[in-house]
């Protein structure tokens, strides 16, 4: 009986000990903004555009393997077109970056900041955060991977959709000229989004 008690008292002491342990210390993970990219999609009726855009920087932070908090920021006078070459190429990367669209002049970075992670399907992360364009800041959610090797964490995600318009981009858009014809553009673009970091 005595054996017992002790063994019980022991017991509760551990559980009471646990119960009192510091929580795990967040790891910083800061982003390598040269292996780091952003790729971006856009839609239109008669086709669509392709480029990249680079980041200035970012940084992720881990309590054990799990993502808990992170933000990046994009360089958005980096925005390039990868599927035109040339005149044509200057021509779309000189719009992107007119007031029509992200008026880089006045808005040179975009930032995502992360609010919430929460786990999804084996091998994915639900992401929820803030992005901001143009000065605007609106909610953004989407699944994303995460790889932790050594010192370096992969985190990336493919076809984020965003809607322009919701950033007060609405060149070429439907929902705001009706009659645009065959010269609409999608209010969707998508990112996919490679970040690489290390402590």
């Amino acid at each position: 009986m005595k054996k017992l008690i002790s063994t019980l008292g022991i017991a509760s002491i551990a559980l009471f000990s646990m119960s009192f342990m510091a929580p795990i210390k967040p790891s910083n993970y800061k982003v390598d903004t040269q292996k780091s990219l952003v790729s971006w999609n856009g839609k239109k009726v008669a086709g669509e555009h392709s480029g990249t855009i680079k980041l200035s920087s970012g940084e992720l932070s881990l309590e054990g393997t799990k993502l808990a908090k992170g933000s990046f920021t994009m360089n958005m006078n980096s925005i390039n077109c990868t599927d035109l070459q040339g005149e044509w190429a200057d021509k779309l990367v000189g719009h992107l970056k007119a007031d029509d669209f992200f008026g880089v002049e006045k808005y040179p970075t975009s930032t995502f900041v992360i609010t919430k992670v929460s786990p999804a399907a084996v091998g994915t992360i639900n992401v929820s955060g803030n992005l901001t364009i143009k000065g605007i800041t609106k909610p953004l959610s989407f699944p994303a991977s995460l790889s932790v090797k050594g010192n370096t964490v992969t985190a990336s995600a493919k076809g984020v959709k965003v809607d322009r318009t919701k950033y007060d981009i609405r060149y070429g858009s439907k929902s705001f000229f009706d009659s645009i014809g065959d010269k609409a553009i999608d209010d969707e673009f998508t990112l996919d989004i490679t970040l690489v970091a290390s402590k």
